[in-house]
Order: C-alpha cells, then structure tokens, then sequence
C-alpha cells in the first residue's frame, strides 16, 4: 500500500501548526485540567485529519500542474506512487475521521468553526488561492480558527491582546513564505499569485506586522487580566526573547529558505532551541511561580 507515501502526502510534520488549539489552555494557567486538556486534545486530532484531507483535496486538483513543477513533482500524487482513485478514497476517510474525533467531545461552536475551516481551504484550493490578499487572509483565518476553536472547547477566555499577537503572527509568516517563493520563482512555478506581489510591498508588510507581534505580545504581557490570572508580573521580561525569535526567523528565511514556517523551524536548530527555551521558560512563570 505504502504508508509512507499517504503520511508524506497527509503533510503530517505540518500537524505543527494545528497546536495552535492548545494556545488558550496554556495561556490560561490549566493545561493540566485533564477534562479540558482531552476536549483540546480531540479537537486538535480533528484538524489534523482535516488539514491532510485538505492537502489531498489541493493534491487531487493541481496534479498536473505539479508534475511540472521542479519540486512538488516529487509529491506522491504527482510522481505517481499514489492513484487519483486511491486519494480521493483516503480523503473521504479522513474526513469521517476528523467528524469522529469532533464528535468525541461535541462543541456546536467548534464544529462549525472547523466546518468553516474546511470550506474556506476548499474555496482557496478551487480558485481563491490565486487572488492576491484573498490567498494570505485565508491562510491567516486557518491560524486564528485554529486558536479560537481551542478556545471554545475548553471554555476559556483569553485576552484580545493574544488574539491580536496570533493574528500578526499569521500575517508575518504568510507574507515571508510569499516573500521567499517570489525570490525563488522560476517559468516552472505553478504559483501563478507570486508574481502579483512586489518585493517591497512583502518586505514592507511582513516588517510592520513584525513591530505589531511585538507590541501585542508587550501589551498582552502586562494586561491588567493577565497579570491577575497568573499572579506573575514576570512575563514582560519575555519580550526581548520573543524579539530575538522572530529576528533569528527573520534571519533564517532571507538566506536560502524557502520561508515555509514549518520547514523553517524543523532545520534551523538555534530557531528551534530559542523556541524550546521559550516554552520552558513560559511553563515556568505560568505553573511554576505564577
């Protein structure tokens, strides 16, 4: 059968991002709220389903196209190692395994969040991908339902100010994969949209939303809410590391980078360290001395 060509199709070192649903639980001081966690949990398993039957969805329909392009001619699909007829069963079956899992926990909100999430990435497949700012507003969108949803079937409010962080965040990275494909572009790209994006309008944009993580993020971290669910005023001195990141990302993706953010943070090890360090210094402050 080979798996492995179904997991590389599935994309599933992009599960990455579909952590996102978990944001509001950590931020909120009860990660180890075991009912809470499970309900995130389950719902993180369905977008991970869904995003890789929507990776075959896109697959599916650009085929062609991708088997004259230099790189994605290489994907299962479009090398031939999986069929046409193959990929539309697994897809139907990763979809029913996506309605499973969100059935598991049910949360009316949540499910027509990722209904949406399903529509919208259907929409950007079939055509909406190659409008520009529809292709990058879309993309940001799947960041923020991802967040959302995890807010909703955990009950859990959490500030705007994080939403806000979230938000420039996905419009940082978006625009610096675009940036990155422009650069490397070539008569082979399928990508049509690329050429519709001036380089400086991309390097002006992603450097603005670039200040706005950082004032969203400083202003989040001394929110008056934020200091009274934790009891911790020392998140503040996060910022300068949460700086260094993005200035390292930053680095990484305008040398020879491709600028995909999962890729990005895979192979650059320091990237991936400052991360790790990140995180455990956040853990620290949220559950150890908060």
């Amino acid at each position: 059968m080979g798996i492995k060509y179904y997991l590389k199709e599935m994309r599933v070192h992009h599960y990455i991002k579909n952590l996102l649903v978990f944001v509001p639980l950590a931020c909120s001081g009860q990660f180890f709220n075991y009912d809470k966690l499970f309900n995130a949990l389950f719902t993180f398993l369905s977008f991970c389903f869904l995003s890789s039957a929507i990776y075959f969805i896109n697959d599916i329909k650009d085929i062609e196209k991708d088997r004259n392009h230099p790189t994605k001619c290489n994907r299962p699909l479009a090398a031939g190692k999986i069929t046409i007829k193959s990929a539309i069963i697994f897809t139907v079956f990763l979809v029913i395994m996506a309605i499973v899992f969100s059935a598991v926990r049910f949360n009316a909100y949540a499910s027509l969040l990722l209904l949406c999430y399903f529509v919208i990435n259907i929409g950007y497949s079939f055509g909406l991908k190659d409008i520009p700012l529809v292709d990058i507003a879309i993309l940001v969108a799947g960041f923020l339902i991802r967040a959302v949803c995890g807010a909703y079937v955990t009950d859990i409010r959490i500030s705007n100010w994080l939403y806000f962080v979230i938000i420039s965040s996905a419009f940082y990275l978006c625009l610096g994969k675009r940036r990155n494909e422009l650069m490397q572009e070539s008569d082979n790209d399928t990508r049509k949209v690329i050429k519709k994006y001036p380089l400086v309008f991309l390097d002006n944009n992603m450097y603005m939303y670039m200040a706005l993580i950082f004032v969203f993020y400083a202003l989040w971290t001394v929110d008056e809410k934020t200091l009274a669910a934790y009891n911790c005023s020392g998140l503040i001195w996060t910022v300068p590391l949460v700086m260094l990141i993005f200035m390292k990302y930053s680095l990484t993706i305008e040398g020879n980078s491709d600028g995909d953010p999962v890729e990005v943070l895979l192979h650059d090890k320091i990237l991936a360290l400052m991360c790790i360090v990140y995180l455990i210094i956040m853990f620290a402050l949220l559950y150890v001395l908060g």
